[in-house]
């Protein structure tokens, strides 16, 4: 059953067409990956499922309810919510802090109930308080809760960063490059943690990742853009073997190296590109 359905998105900016045309459907309790070499207009498609940008053309409907002309905080309201290539902690506040702000949409106390403290507020800070420890505890960060986000290994930065999406109560989040700058065993373990989103939070996941041993691992459904074009959709093993997915950027050797990856997963990805040609090496992107 869909969950999100874009039907002919386009955005320009200028002369440039960042997103073109593209139509794409994301089933509920799914994980789908969204994936394109570098400038292929991923992040800006992000943007404007989240409201950043607003589409030159084009329908989105998530849950059944259009998201044109909504802003970012409503588009978060009706259960969508995102991280973000870059890091986007407040470093100054402790890690439980964070995911308390992430919360703000699905809080309920009126203004003068927080003025004056009143019993009702004192209650629903207690839960909100309760609720961000037990998020914390499924991202592995609650012995952590105290601590600044700044002062949080790179990884447990990212896992912050989940927590405070999940802190909104959405129905689908959006990872953009969520391995991003992990070494092999941060990666292993932030692919554990995708997969637990959808299979114990029942939320729905689409990401943006470099990473085809990631994405060839848990997605189930991929779509791949090119000059913000989709020019392919479909399974791991259908995008494996497309051959305009293979000639635009992956090359032979990153099918191969998937398909080490994926038959023996002891393989680590520097293990496998012994596989390739250094001029197959050069032909696959930073996605």
């Amino acid at each position: 059953m869909a969950l999100l359905q874009a039907k002919n998105v386009t955005k320009q900016f200028g002369g440039l067409l960042a997103v073109n045309d593209v139509t794409l459907t994301i089933d509920r309790g799914s994980i789908v990956s969204v994936i394109g070499p570098n400038g292929a207009g991923k992040t800006t498609f992000f943007n404007v499922l989240t409201g950043i940008y607003k589409p030159d053309k084009g329908s989105i409907t998530f849950n059944g309810q259009s998201l044109l002309n909504l802003r970012s905080d409503q588009i978060t309201a009706c259960g969508i919510t995102r991280t973000f290539q870059n890091i986007r902690l407040f470093n100054n506040m402790t890690v439980l802090e964070n995911v308390l702000v992430g919360m703000h949409s699905r809080l309920h106390a009126p203004m003068w109930n927080i003025i004056f403290r009143t019993p009702t507020m004192r209650q629903e800070e207690r839960q909100a308080r309760q609720k961000a420890r037990e998020l914390l505890h499924f991202v592995g960060l609650d012995d952590k809760r105290d601590d600044l986000a700044k002062n949080l290994p790179y990884g447990d930065q990212r896992r912050l960063e989940i927590a405070r999406a999940l802190a909104s109560e959405p129905k689908m989040v959006l990872l953009d490059e969520p391995t991003a700058g992990m070494n092999p065993h941060e990666t292993a373990s932030a692919t554990r943690l995708i997969q637990r989103l959808r299979d114990d939070m029942g939320v729905t996941v689409v990401l943006i990742e470099h990473d085809m041993k990631v994405v060839m691992s848990i997605s189930e459904r991929i779509s791949v853009l090119d000059y913000g074009i989709k020019i392919a959709e479909g399974t791991p093993d259908d995008i494996r073997a497309n051959p305009r997915v293979i000639e635009a950027y992956l090359g032979k050797g990153a099918t191969q190296e998937s398909e080490a990856t994926h038959q023996d997963p002891e393989i680590t990805t520097q293990e496998a590109e012994v596989h390739t040609t250094p001029e197959v090496r050069r032909q696959k992107p930073a996605l």
